[in-house]
């Protein structure tokens, strides 16, 4: 997957976020498939603006004018000016309001990003309506659009590093959690519409996207850089960079059907955190403080067959530890918000 020349990873006064929506020629290739208007709903979290912008940046490379209007509350990362500066139309929408979606114009292509994880293991109410019943109102209403969701890979049972990872063909088990049992349910309200409608999906499951300032990888280099504990009772991960993910993600759009065809995105190795931390601990030039004891298995995906499909990710884990590092290093942001992998009870 090359992404034909992206600017060099951000200093501390770069653009991280045009750094991490720099289209690839197969996805320019891509989109000259596709039918707009494009709507990406959900667009304020983490992965929102970059997505939108991808999709923007390419179609504009193909030469298309087309519509890309990014929906959200804006009331978590993303304010809409930061769309709005890269030629995005925006629309203000609770998703969870019946008249708001409604009111939401028609579109050929809709990415699905929305939902809850963080604070519903207190707030089963939010979890059902963010996670449950607000994905069933978005796709009844987006029935004769081609839908890609974003789903996770806690809707696996975990499995052992020896088996692989789970594949697309691994029977779910959301267990333990009522998050995880949540997102099983936001997938199976795209898949009755795929089934009843023949709508064309793509499930997204995601495990675990990183950028300069969230994800797995910097959870734990944090914790190394200021010579904390790093917990490794989750011993192994896998990991993508969030610019390859979201490509990966974008371009499953062209692996939708009906049924709806689910998708793993990560990277391609099982990690273990005990050498991620220790891998850290070089870069840093600091000891490393390790506690818990590992686990047999973990939330573990094998995404090589959409890695044979799509192309594998072009950005290495020692790439990513080293950008990580070195963003750490200077000074550079992080979101604030630790990702609680190493959590086996699913509460979150």
């Amino acid at each position: 997957m090359n992404h034909a020349q992206p600017p060099s990873p951000p200093g501390l006064a770069g653009d991280v976020d045009e750094f991490l929506s720099h289209p690839s020629p197969a996805l320019v290739a891509a989109v000259t498939r596709w039918k707009g208007p494009f709507l990406v709903l959900g667009a304020g979290g983490k992965m929102g603006l970059h997505l939108a912008a991808m999709l923007q940046r390419a179609l504009r490379a193909a030469r298309r004018q087309e519509r890309v209007i990014a929906v959200s509350r804006f009331a978590t990362l993303r304010d809409r000016a930061e769309f709005e500066t890269q030629g995005m139309e925006t629309l203000a929408c609770d998703l969870s309001v019946p008249e708001a979606v409604a009111a939401l114009p028609d579109a050929a292509t809709v990415f699905f990003l929305a939902g809850a994880k963080f604070g519903t293991s207190a707030d089963p109410a939010l979890l059902r309506r963010m996670n449950v019943d607000m994905p069933r109102l978005v796709a009844e209403r987006y029935r004769q659009a081609r839908i890609v969701a974003f789903s996770t890979g806690c809707v696996y049972p975990f499995v052992s590093p020896a088996s692989g990872g789970a594949t697309e063909a691994t029977p779910v088990d959301p267990l333990p959690g009522e998050y995880a049992a949540s997102c099983l349910e936001r997938e199976r309200a795209f898949a009755e519409v795929a089934q009843r409608y023949r709508t064309e999906v793509a499930l997204i499951r995601l495990n675990y996207s990183v950028e300069f300032r969230y994800g797995v990888l910097v959870d734990i280099a944090s914790r190394v850089w200021r010579g904390e504990p790093v917990d490794v009772t989750t011993g192994y991960v896998n990991v993508i960079w969030q610019s390859d993910a979201i490509d990966l993600s974008l371009r499953a759009l062209e692996l939708a059907g009906a049924p709806a065809v689910p998708v793993n995105v990560t990277g391609p190795e099982i990690l273990r955190v005990r050498d991620l931390a220790e891998q850290f601990g070089r870069l840093f030039d600091k000891p490393v403080t390790l506690v818990g004891e590992e686990a047999g298995t973990a939330w573990l995906s094998d995404a090589s067959w959409v890695h044979g499909r799509l192309g594998a990710p072009s950005t290495s884990v020692a790439t990513m530890q080293r950008w990580i590092a070195v963003w750490l290093q200077r000074g550079g942001e992080t979101w604030g918000k630790p990702t609680a992998f190493e959590r086996r009870d699913g509460k979150f």
